[in-house]
């Protein structure tokens, strides 16, 4: 390999990393604009949406591209501020939108895995959920939508009803997970540090 490819394989290199930075520095913006853990919001219940409009539409369009820009896979409208039952997310890379979601069906077959939230940075805790749900509920237009969904998907949709109703990841773990969940989460002055 000659100098002048050398130099190619090395501005390719610096090209990646800068666009690595990019990505990231969208990400925390991205975060920056999703109600965090503390905000009193959060613990708040949604009311079921009544009005199909132009408004709905642009907010599903504005949570679905920060849902996007912050690495996420669900996003309620809770978490951006928006006391209104319908989130956000994303099954076999397509983008959905339930509005006034219900899970009218779910298996006995319960699963443990780890869950994070976009409104508890580095947070990650173990959930037990329903493996397999169906879940109802109508589209941004108020056309209906039924979904027979299995992991992961079944496991976000779960997450993101939780948040309409205000419970977190948190409420749903076990107590030694919660206590390590919520140390990161408040950060303990160091004792003796003056």
């Amino acid at each position: 390999m000659g100098d002048h490819e050398h130099a190619h394989d090395h501005e390719h290199e610096h090209v990646e990393d800068e666009q690595e930075f990019e990505r990231e520095a969208r990400r925390q913006l991205a975060l920056a604009r999703i109600r965090q853990y503390g905000d009193s919001v959060l613990r708040m219940k949604a009311r079921d949406v009544e009005t199909f409009d132009d408004d709905l539409e642009r907010l599903v369009e504005r949570m679905t591209a920060l849902m996007h820009e912050a690495s996420g896979v669900g996003l309620a409208a809770t978490q951006v501020g928006v006391l209104r039952r319908l989130f956000v997310f994303v099954e076999d890379g397509e983008d959905r939108v339930i509005v006034n979601p219900v899970i009218t069906r779910s298996s006995g077959e319960i699963e443990l895995d780890d869950e994070g939230c976009l409104s508890l940075r580095d947070v990650l805790v173990p959930v037990e959920r329903p493996t397999n749900v169906t879940i109802e509920g109508v589209d941004a237009k108020g056309e209906p939508v039924k979904l027979e969904l299995e992991p992961p998907s079944s496991r976000v949709v779960q997450h993101e009803l939780d948040h309409l109703d205000g419970v977190l990841i948190i409420d749903r773990t076990d107590e030694q997970s919660r206590r390590a969940a919520l140390a990161t989460l408040r950060p303990q002055p160091v004792l003796g540090a003056r």
